[in-house]
């Protein structure tokens, strides 16, 4: 997609000015009727995580599986939010007609998959050579909300890890013991934690393989120095 490559552009400008978290957590959901959304949402297997609130207060809080992000279900037509106004907001998935299969038999009306072509705009069908960020399926829940399933195999750089789930987890720890046996033998006594965490942990966000082994190396060093002092 065009969009992301510009925005990936963007960000290998910027990324040397990140050095604070900011994590997306909620993204609100105006709707008419919170009842009839937080079923149409627990029914597609999102995770309902609290009930607050009461009238024109109440917030209810779902996540989808695997998602780091919640949405937050709010009555509509108030402080700007209008029923139906959210559209476009992109669930990534690893097999999008898997995805799109267990949608449909939960109840979702979900369009079938398309692709990007270019200058051609949307076509028919998921992207012919299996592009991650090609291939896409939307659906609306029942007050016109829009969501845009989005087909991620392998992230563009910078981007950090895409499903986070056994295999991949599994494949980063090993990793993880082969940079780690390059590193300990000449390093301090240290426990290997210590280092995995690190070099996980920045994997996760998007460094390579050789960033994250050097940032790994980095935290221990600066753990070493806190220590002395």
């Amino acid at each position: 997609m065009s969009s992301t490559q510009t925005g990936h552009e963007h960000a290998t400008l910027v990324t040397s000015a990140a050095t604070v978290d900011l994590k997306l957590e909620v993204i609100v959901i105006p709707v008419a009727d919170i009842d009839r959304a937080k079923r149409f949402y627990a029914d597609l297997g999102w995770r309902f995580d609290i009930d607050l609130g009461s009238g024109e207060n109440r917030v209810v809080q779902l996540t989808p599986p695997g998602s780091p992000c919640s949405i937050h279900l709010r009555q509509g037509n108030q402080n700007g939010r209008v029923p139906g106004s959210i559209q476009g907001t992109f669930l990534i998935v690893d097999d999008i007609q898997a995805a799109r299969a267990e949608l449909v038999a939960r109840g979702a009306e979900v369009s079938e998959v398309f692709h990007n072509a270019g200058a051609k705009g949307p076509v028919p069908g998921p992207d012919p050579e299996g592009r991650s960020y090609n291939s896409l399926a939307s659906f609306k829940d029942p007050d016109g909300n829009g969501w845009l399933l989005q087909e991620i195999k392998t992230r563009l750089p910078g981007r950090g890890l895409s499903n986070l789930d056994v295999a991949t987890l599994t494949e980063l720890l090993r990793e993880a013991e082969k940079r780690h046996g390059e590193y300990e033998p000449t390093a301090p006594k240290h426990h290997w934690s210590d280092w995995y965490g690190a070099y996980i942990v920045a994997r996760e966000r998007g460094r390579t393989s050789d960033e994250a082994a050097n940032d790994a190396t980095l935290h221990m060093e600066r753990a070493r120095d806190s220590v002395r002092v």
